[in-house]
């Protein structure tokens, strides 16, 4: 077989390979909701098989020798690149299909993160209500401990110390129960990853979307038990409920893995990669030496292929 020198034809092979190989990898990424390991091997077995059937095609065509032989296997290669193609449309196009619906996975990913960033103002508005009635119920207590010291002993009041200051002392620490000393952090930290989210939801990453929608609830549930654990503390004599946030989430997942045919562009840009791997092939002409379609139906081709 002739090795001929690599042109830019060739190399129109790798980029395409390239080209088809990182859109079946965003596909399939999908279709395996954020894998990346098995996406990524899988999109690199599909594009090195194309390469290798267009490039391998290209170099049987332009054979000086074994001309029946080489034939047979070129057409086999070429017929076998059609089939993969054919069968490949069917990851590659996922991405165009996801990316189809971006506005409306965008617009409901957005919500959801949206309504997540409620959650620490919420639980803010829910502990310092907390504490004002706390306050405001030490203060009648304290106001009526002539007429009701029984109730005024049952909120932990000690006669004969300053009132103002054991009131002080409760709130502080009603105050060190429901905003820890993790708190800021912890505050700090989620809803920087919510902005970071929300980029990449707004931005269409889309490597990075398909992770922010899958963890996003997990993520919030997360926070919110964390927050419900710090309300579960009373302070003596206090009557209270627990901190309650209601999470409806707009599940956007499925769409990221539900199967439709190859839309208009998934069709074309796939078709058109299709043409530039095999552009090599198509410009490639036989060797001089060749002696026709004969060849083909010879027997052996035995003086043919001496030729």
């Amino acid at each position: 077989m002739n090795t001929s020198k690599f042109s830019l034809a060739d190399t129109l092979i790798i980029i395409g390979a390239l080209i088809f190989g990182f859109l079946c990898f965003l596909s399939i990424n999908f279709l395996t909701q954020g894998d990346t390991n098995t996406s990524l091997i899988k999109a690199v077995i599909i594009s090195l098989i194309l390469f290798v059937l267009a490039f391998g095609a290209k170099l049987l065509k332009s054979t000086s020798r074994n001309f029946k032989t080489c034939i047979i296997i070129e057409w086999f290669f070429i017929l076998l690149f059609i089939m993969v193609a054919y069968i490949a449309m069917s990851p590659f196009s996922q991405y165009f299909v996801v990316a189809s619906q971006k506005d409306i996975i965008q617009n409901k990913a957005v919500s959801n993160i949206t309504q997540a960033e409620t959650l620490f103002k919420t639980y803010e508005n829910y502990a310092d209500n907390r504490k004002n009635l706390y306050k405001s119920r030490l203060n009648s207590i304290i106001a009526a401990k002539i007429v009701n010291p029984e109730e005024y002993i049952n909120f932990g009041f000690v006669d004969g110390t300053d009132d103002k200051t054991q009131v002080e002392n409760k709130l502080f620490t009603l105050n060190v129960q429901l905003y820890p000393s993790n708190y800021s952090e912890m505050k700090r930290n989620d809803l920087a990853w919510l902005i970071d989210a929300k980029n990449k939801v707004t931005n269409w990453a889309p490597i990075s979307i398909v992770k922010v929608v899958n963890t996003l609830k997990a993520e919030i549930l997360s926070w919110y038990k964390q927050l419900k654990s710090y309300s579960t503390f009373r302070a003596q004599g206090e009557t209270a409920t627990d901190f309650d946030f209601p999470i409806s989430f707009d599940d956007v997942s499925g769409r990221f893995t539900k199967n439709s045919n190859p839309n208009p562009l998934a069709l074309v840009i796939g078709i058109g990669l299709y043409l530039l791997m095999l552009l090599s092939y198509f410009i490639t002409n036989r060797h001089t030496r060749f002696p026709g379609w004969k060849v083909i139906f010879c027997g052996s081709g035995g003086k043919l292929n001496q030729l």
